[in-house]
């Protein structure tokens, strides 16, 4: 891969921070800076989804159990006695636990945002067992939308660091997009997210490597969000899932050695961020391993839980 940046933060707020490295190597070389936006991919759904679902769920603006309808009640208005798709929950989607697929190409039918979110609305998705689908946040998005009647973009992120794309700052190239005909730089990667104006629920935000450490931080200490949706997010709630991340498990990002209550999430881009609340600590690994292609081994499976586990060890030694 190019170019990584690599930040750890306490939760009394030290961090520190490295970088080596690429922005991007083609068309034209360009080193990587600490002050460089970071496509952060799936790690939108942690950062803001998910957040500001459950800050409307502490206001009393949603029943966390209830269905999306609530809020979307032209979901599947065609029909609305049969449907499936009406009885899904908000947990359902921050869990993972529905049937709706993994991913679908909705960017192959059509460019008009408006129109692709009532094709999401209105598709009788095929039923299949419970996976990781980006159409739960997808779904979350709109709903988030319709309940405050502005754009994801105008809610409140809580970092000068972290922002919707375009980003405000120099922007690390992603992939030589075949659809688009260009590599990608300051433009949400995402398909989807793009076709759909470039923010919705599961993708389209960008940080810096400091960006994304205010925001662990402030999961640390509680900063900016209520003691409940805390611990939704540290519970787990169908298997490995909790309400928008995943738990410590067999096998998974953050390596082994990290406390058995540690949550992380992964972007596609090559972005991740885990959060050990029993050391207080949080870690960032942001990295372009889909620069130029993403059609490569960049090796970022074996990366990820390899720097946790020698992050742990570093810590782990210096407390002995």
């Amino acid at each position: 891969m190019p170019g990584a940046a690599l930040g750890a933060v306490t939760r009394d707020g030290a961090r520190a921070v490295r970088w080596a490295g690429w922005a991007q190597r083609v068309p034209d070389p360009e080193p990587l800076t600490r002050a460089h936006w970071f496509d952060l991919a799936s790690v939108s759904k942690v950062l803001a989804t998910t957040r500001h679902v459950l800050r409307l769920a502490d206001a009393g603006r949603i029943d966390l159990d209830r269905p999306l309808t609530d809020a979307i009640p032209d979901l599947r208005q065609y029909d609305v006695a049969g449907a499936a798709e009406r009885r899904i929950t908000f947990r359902d989607c921050l869990a993972h636990r529905t049937f709706l697929p993994a991913v679908e190409p909705i960017y192959t039918y059509g460019d008009d945002p408006a129109r692709l979110r009532a094709f999401v609305l209105q598709r009788a998705w095929r039923h299949g067992p419970p996976v990781y689908s980006d159409i739960n946040f997808i779904l979350l998005g709109i709903a988030l939308e319709r309940l405050t009647g502005a754009g994801l973009d105008q809610l409140p992120l809580g970092s000068d660091g972290l922002a919707w794309s375009p980003p405000p700052g120099p922007p690390v190239a992603t992939e030589a997009c075949t659809w688009r005909g260009r590599v990608l730089q300051g433009e949400v990667h995402d398909e989807n997210c793009f076709a759909m104006g470039g923010r919705t629920g599961h993708a389209g935000l960008f940080g810096t490597v400091d960006g994304v450490l205010d925001a662990a931080q402030a999961l640390l200490d509680g900063s900016q969000d209520s003691p409940a949706a805390l611990d939704a997010m540290r519970t787990p709630v169908a298997g490995v899932r909790t309400h928008g991340w995943e738990v410590r498990h067999d096998g998974w990002s953050g390596g082994q050695a990290c406390s058995a209550g540690t949550i992380g999430h992964t972007g596609f881009t090559g972005t991740g961020l885990w959060i050990d609340h029993a050391r207080g600590l949080a870690w960032t690994l942001l990295t372009n391993r889909v620069h130029p292609t993403r059609h490569h081994d960049s090796g970022i499976f074996t990366l990820r839980p390899a720097v946790g586990e020698a992050l742990m060890a570093g810590w782990d030694a210096s407390a002995a």
